[in-house]
């Protein structure tokens, strides 16, 4: 027989460079007929079976030894539904050729993606359950533009890149396969060929479940259903309601004491919330669950923004969680994270090659104090996936609010930076316009979508309108940490009480701007963590003077205009 398919292309597969096998593999009409081609490396021998009448329609020939298989179809002059009969020594499997399905991202969907104004891209990218041609199977998809070759590996075959590399769509720099076999629970990476030739392993962004640390790779996972808002949960929110938080790291409020481990979801619902309940908070404040590599960073250096950590347990069992705290009447607020990511090597770092997520200047994509990196929020397809995080977890875990991390460090482009170690927005300015546009349109995006829902930023300076709306030139927070009234209070508490009477401005000055934001009173993990002990030890004098003290501070902190958060053990 003569091959039709020449040698440096068959080549180029078996290396795992080939950018686009749906054009040589599939079902293809040529000059003879229909031709069929299947790479399938250490396959034996292929059989085509009409998957109509379960016929055998040919046998493939195998023109190279390494596993690809080729044939014309004879006396069939149109495209058919098929499937392969795969002979692997005296073992033989029926499959669905992933390479004989049409492509499935629309038109739109590629426009609105590359415009950055797809509201839920989570539901497009990242790995779906779904049917195509009445066969179902798992969607993959990923955002690589600059890559030369990406494939699709995991525990369907093998972790072997060669086997199903992924058809490119140049108007959106999406990549995508749909893979028949693929099931629940199985692992799952994208292998790439970035724009300099060198291979990279990257988990998938978009994952909505991934491998508990230190392993690294996505799994593959359902959506999760929208849960709505409810006028009761609504009303709790409201500015005119108390509002008292308890902020806590899921991983350190309690252990399991059989073993000192952590506590799963379920596990912590049981404890936690009657708990809360009992000490009279409204709301709960998870410090970040997101996916993240390193336990001592608390969740701050998150990895996987769609997926809840797998520390705790499984994505539906945070959902009970959220669920049971709302059965007693207590809303939930989780730390979110879009600052800064970390430069592990399977995540966002140079995804493609290229700064991606990441400003390509240090000056603009690094952060010095915690060596991370930076998202580019000036890209549409960056701002997009990351004002839709926020979204996600309001909508498809009933979260009430989002309490938004270092906001300081994201408005202003000089950030703990000193002169000539940052670069001036295009007006000369300190601001970071981009920024501080993706925050207008990460709360108008909430405020819209899901009403009821809160924004809470922890914003350390005087930037001014913080809380107003965006329309009035306002970030469009509802809430913002009162962080100069924290840090006065604490220095005045902390003093003997022979001092106090010289300082009696620092527990008065906050009343001067106190109405200028909507104000949080935060007593937060970031007041007791790194040595500078608790809450109790910051205060002067003996045992019962330190309690009394501090139950005095409590009684003026309540007292005071604003809401009130308390970190796990202030109390």
């Amino acid at each position: 027989m003569t091959k039709l398919v020449a040698q440096s292309v068959i080549n180029s597969f078996f290396d795992g460079k080939h950018a686009d096998p749906f054009a040589v593999l599939g079902m293809h009409e040529t000059h003879n007929g229909i031709e069929i081609r299947a790479l399938l490396p250490d396959a034996d021998k292929v059989e085509v079976i009409d998957k109509e009448n379960q016929s055998i329609v040919v046998v493939l020939e195998k023109v190279d030894d390494r596993g690809f298989f080729t044939a014309i179809v004879p006396e069939i002059h149109h495209f058919f539904a098929y499937q392969l009969k795969v002979y692997w020594g005296a073992e033989a499997q029926i499959i669905e050729d992933p390479y004989r399905f049409h492509p499935m991202i629309n038109d739109l969907d590629q426009w609105l993606l590359a415009e950055g104004s797809l509201l839920r891209p989570y539901e497009v990218l990242g790995a779906h359950f779904t049917e195509c041609d009445g066969v179902p199977g798992v969607n993959f998809r990923v955002w690589a533009p600059n890559a030369k070759r990406v494939s699709l590996v995991g525990d369907f075959n093998y972790w072997d890149g060669r086997r199903h590399p992924m058809r490119f769509h140049p108007a959106s720099g999406v990549w995508e396969l749909f893979l028949p076999k693929a099931s629940l629970g199985q692992r799952y990476k994208f292998e790439l060929i970035d724009c300099y030739g060198n291979l990279r392993l990257k988990a998938d962004p978009y994952a909505f479940s991934s491998e508990l640390r230190p392993d690294t790779a996505s799994e593959i996972s359902m959506l999760p259903d929208v849960v709505e808002m409810t006028e009761q949960r609504r009303k709790a929110n409201q500015h005119n309601q108390p509002i008292s938080i308890y902020e806590v790291h899921l991983g350190s409020w309690r252990r399991n004491l059989e073993n000192n481990f952590w506590l799963d979801y379920d596990q912590i619902a049981d404890e936690l919330i009657p708990y809360v309940k009992h000490m009279g908070f409204t709301h709960i404040e998870f410090l970040p669950i997101s996916e993240f590599p390193f336990d001592g960073s608390w969740g701050y250096q998150p990895i996987g923004l769609y997926s809840p950590t797998s520390r705790f347990g499984t994505p539906e069992g945070f959902k009970r969680l959220v669920e049971k705290a709302h059965k007693a009447g207590i809303n939930v607020i989780l730390d979110w994270v879009p600052g800064h990511f970390p430069s592990d090597t399977h995540g966002l770092v140079a995804f493609d090659g290229t700064a991606l997520y990441e400003h390509a200047d240090p000056r603009e994509g690094y952060h010095q104090d915690w060596n991370t990196l930076i998202y580019n929020y000036g890209r549409n397809e960056v701002r997009n996936f990351l004002s839709s995080n926020a979204l996600y977890w309001l909508e498809r875990f009933g979260v009430d609010g989002i309490r938004v991390d270092a906001v300081a460090s994201m408005i202003y482009r000089d950030y703990s930076r000193a002169e000539g170690e940052w670069i001036p927005n295009q007006y000369g300015g300190r601001e970071n316009l981009e920024a501080i546009e993706f925050l207008k349109h990460t709360n108008w995006k909430i405020h819209s979508e899901v009403p009821g829902a809160i924004s809470i930023a922890e914003e350390s300076t005087s930037f001014g309108g913080v809380t107003h709306p965006t329309e009035n030139g306002g970030l469009g927070f509802n809430f913002k940490w009162n962080m100069g009234w924290m840090n006065d209070t604490l220095s005045y508490m902390k003093l003997d009480p022979v001092y106090r009477r010289y300082h009696h401005d620092k527990m008065t000055f906050g009343m001067i701007y106190q109405y200028s934001e909507n104000f949080v009173l935060p007593l937060s993990h970031d007041e007791v963590v790194h040595g500078k002990c608790s809450l109790l030890g910051k205060m002067p004098g003996d045992a019962w003077q330190k309690f009394a003290n501090l139950r005095a501070y409590y009684g003026y902190m309540w007292g005071y205009p604003g809401k009130k958060l308390l970190f796990m053990g202030n109390e």
